[in-house]
């Protein structure tokens, strides 16, 4: 199933995680619904933009497959409503400029060790939030980016 021109359903849920431990990934329609709205909004027209593939690293988390990855228990990956991409040829910083200078929805960008950026959407309003995720002492630590 096609999500948008470009993006598919299957590689916004894939996870090596949840096919090793027998986990469904698999959203209801409520995040399939947040899963078009992130493609359509935020990922087709940047891949539009650049005119390069955006490869999706991690898209839709189910909450087993959250904690499996140790991710936050707020997390918008759980929703349909983030995705952690990067771009053949562009750095993190260059993909979260792109994303901020064409003015796309956004609630937060996150540069996430300099290999990748979450992208995540709000269904209220889009807070555009840059921040830094780096590990300090084994803990991830965030801090505020100017874009």
């Amino acid at each position: 199933m096609m999500l948008s021109k470009n993006f598919s359903l299957q590689e916004m849920t894939i996870s090596q995680t949840a096919a090793r431990r027998g986990l469904n990934n698999q959203p209801g329609q409520a995040e399939l619904n947040n899963l078009k709205m992130l493609c359509n909004e935020v990922l087709q027209p940047l891949r539009d933009f650049v005119g390069k593939p955006v490869k999706i690293t991690s898209g839709y988390r189910g909450p087993a497959v959250n904690r499996a990855v140790g991710g936050s228990t707020t997390s918008a990956h759980m929703y349909g409503l983030a995705a952690d991409i990067w771009i053949p040829g562009l750095t993190v910083r260059e993909v979260m400029h792109k994303i901020h200078g064409l003015q796309l929805p956004y609630d937060q960008l996150i540069d996430e060790f300099g290999s990748w950026v979450h992208v995540g959407l709000s269904t209220g309003t889009n807070r555009k939030q840059a921040l830094i995720a780096r590990t300090l002492n084994g803990r991830t630590n965030y801090s505020a980016l100017s874009l």
